[in-house]
């Protein structure tokens, strides 16, 4: 018999989900495992469905092979963080990740991505100890495209993972963006309505006005130009839905696509003109957490507002000699 004791990380969770996370155990025999009371909590029956609290015990009547070997893990010691780090404290960690990096790591296992990077940094300060964590993992609350700039937030602890998605979901985190686009759009600031889909085989998404496909939803995306040069424009937009490619998209279906963006534009000229990745950045992000809820660890965030200066993204410099005030 092994037992397990829920650490601070772990609890808040449903037992289903921490058993996952610590054992390597198949989905079917673990479902199994707790109908038949081989795996108990506080030396009693529960439910998969059970939220664990810190410092219950779990009783686990299973072969020594579904237990992980959790000897320290000195791979995160030999990586060099590479972080250009914008706001950090004891529960988040907020990051302007360059151009040309992976957020996680993808098909081909590549490991030189934001989150492996963070996850180093933290070990290396003594704030993630992988050895002593049973189901937890710093990990990254939102993601942006690997060819796209801009913040991405990271969860220290468990507790700030939970708040922070359930922020997002409730949309009470505002994110705006910088993009450069061919022309310039009319009116100069308005906020667009449109359905979204997305072709998976493509990997690419269609936007549609009116009479959209079965499974598209609707996007709305503010824009509002700040600045021009010759037939081009610099704009800032706020994200007031959050669909994949939903910027690019959205813009290039009016027909203004992003500088350099070869996927829902013509890049050739771009290219020429020094744009090898499309003109978008994740610039400003500002934790809009209403008043009325549940009090969180996060609460002190409320109000606060994180930016990257507009001088310091790459495809800014060109347009402050005409900004619209």
């Amino acid at each position: 018999m092994h037992e397990l004791t829920v650490l601070k990380n772990d609890a808040g969770q449903r037992l289903d989900k921490f058993i996952t996370k610590t054992l390597k155990l198949p989905m079917s025999l673990l479902y199994k495992s707790i109908r038949l009371k081989k795996i108990k909590v506080n030396r009693h029956r529960a439910e998969a469905s059970l939220i664990l609290c810190e410092g219950d015990t779990i009783q686990c009547f299973l072969s020594d092979d579904f237990f992980v070997n959790r000897a320290g893990d000195q791979s995160l010691a030999n990586i060099h963080p590479d972080l250009d780090i914008l706001y950090e404290d004891d529960h988040i960690l907020l990051v302007n990740k360059g151009v040309g990096i992976s957020v996680h790591e993808d098909e081909n296992g590549a490991t030189n991505t934001l989150i492996t990077h963070i996850q180093a940094y933290l070990f290396q300060k003594g704030e993630y100890r992988p050895d002593e964590e049973q189901s937890f993992a710093p990990a990254l609350c939102n993601r942006i495209d690997r060819n796209t700039c801009g913040i991405v937030i990271a969860a220290k602890t468990a507790e700030a993972l939970r708040v922070m998605n359930e922020k997002i979901k409730a949309r009470e985190i505002d994110k705006f963006y910088l993009c450069a686009v061919h022309g310039i759009p009319t009116p100069h600031e308005a906020t667009l309505t449109a359905y979204h889909i997305k072709d998976e085989a493509h990997n690419i998404v269609r936007i549609y006005d009116k009479n959209p496909p079965r499974g598209a939803k609707e996007i709305r995306t503010k824009y509002r130009v700040i600045a021009t040069r010759a037939d081009t424009a610099l704009l800032e937009i706020e994200l007031l839905t959050g669909r994949t490619h939903q910027i690019r998209a959205h813009m290039a279906h009016i027909g203004h696509p992003l500088i350099g963006d070869g996927k829902y534009g013509v890049n050739k000229d771009d290219r020429k003109r020094g744009y090898k990745y499309q003109a978008l950045c994740s610039y400003r992000l500002r934790f809009s957490f209403r008043e009325d809820g549940e009090p969180t660890a996060l609460d002190y965030l409320r109000g606060k507002e994180i930016r990257i200066p507009k001088d310091a993204i790459f495809f800014t410099k060109e347009f402050f000699t005409n900004e619209h005030k």
